[in-house]
């Protein structure tokens, strides 16, 4: 799918907006990582480019709709936009209000090569656009966040990253396909929401009624959007925030626990060793 399919399909709004601001965290030959900054919204137009290298962003915070050959979707904090070499693309953010990204971009020959090796097929190109917020990515996102001053630290972490998504995107690999009018309207504002109230007691009426829907519709078209369950987004929301905590702070385990909205320490330390692999207190010492 090219540009000017996207332009056939799309109203484009008066007013221009600026391209992201891009800053250079690490440049490698063969990989660089790079935080961009849009703060487009809805009366901006969506923007246009091309993926010179493989590419694998992290979305941090913000939400936008992102369209390539592979299919479209909605990313969201903690999901993973896939980007093909050579691939055009488009992100608009008709209902939105600007984003924040950490990219990564592989050239073809070191991406093929992981690939290979993590999948055992020589198919070194992503099929689908993006991967939902899966609980496998969220001990990786927090160390992204935090890159180790090591080049050989998180060169080893980059390979893994990559090794992880090749895996995580042949699993759910699903036909391309829109999303649902309804969800690219009233979805990021029910994300925006959610990442607002995460200390808060969420529930399933008041998600639904932000969305102006029964909350049997507003679960399918949720999971439909995001890939997560609301229960599931609202998990790894907050468990991505302590882990930054815990990292990035001195703060008790006790109060991170409390102010990310987990009801007791013995359920946040429970929650947190199933999906993070360590205990709060070992993944506070680590060092990778």
């Amino acid at each position: 799918m090219g540009i000017k399919s996207f332009k056939q399909r799309l109203p484009t709004p008066a007013i221009p907006n600026d391209p992201p601001r891009r800053r250079p965290i690490r440049q490698q030959p063969q990989w660089s990582l790079t935080e961009y900054v849009c703060t487009a919204g809805p009366h901006d137009r969506p923007f246009e480019e091309r993926h010179d290298r493989v590419s694998v962003a992290l979305v941090t915070s913000g939400t936008f709709r992102y369209r390539t050959d592979t299919g479209e979707g909605i990313l969201y904090p903690g999901a993973f936009l896939l980007g093909n070499a050579g691939a055009c693309y488009e992100c608009g953010h008709e209902h939105s209000q600007g984003d924040r990204c950490l990219a990564l971009h592989i050239d073809r020959e070191l991406f093929a090569e992981v690939a290979s090796g993590a999948s055992g097929s020589h198919r070194s190109q992503f099929r689908t656009a993006l991967l939902p917020a899966l609980s496998q990515f969220t001990a990786m996102s927090v160390s992204l966040l935090q890159p180790s001053p090591s080049l050989l630290t998180l060169e080893e972490s980059i390979f893994t990253l990559i090794e992880t998504v090749v895996c995580a995107a042949v699993t759910n690999h699903t036909p391309p396909r829109r999303p649902r009018p309804v969800a690219t309207r009233r979805i990021p504002r029910v994300l925006e929401y959610i990442d607002a109230g995460l200390q808060g007691n969420l529930n399933l009426m008041e998600l639904s009624s932000m969305a102006q829907m029964s909350k049997y519709h507003f679960l399918r078209t949720f999971k439909h959007a995001t890939g997560l369950t609301p229960h599931q987004y609202v998990l790894g929301r907050r468990l991505r925030r302590a882990a930054t905590a815990l990292r990035a702070t001195q703060t008790p385990i006790a109060r991170i626990a409390a102010d990310e909205g987990f009801g007791d320490l013995s359920t946040f330390n429970h929650t947190f060793r199933r999906v993070m692999g360590l205990t709060p207190s070992a993944f506070r010492s680590s060092q990778h």
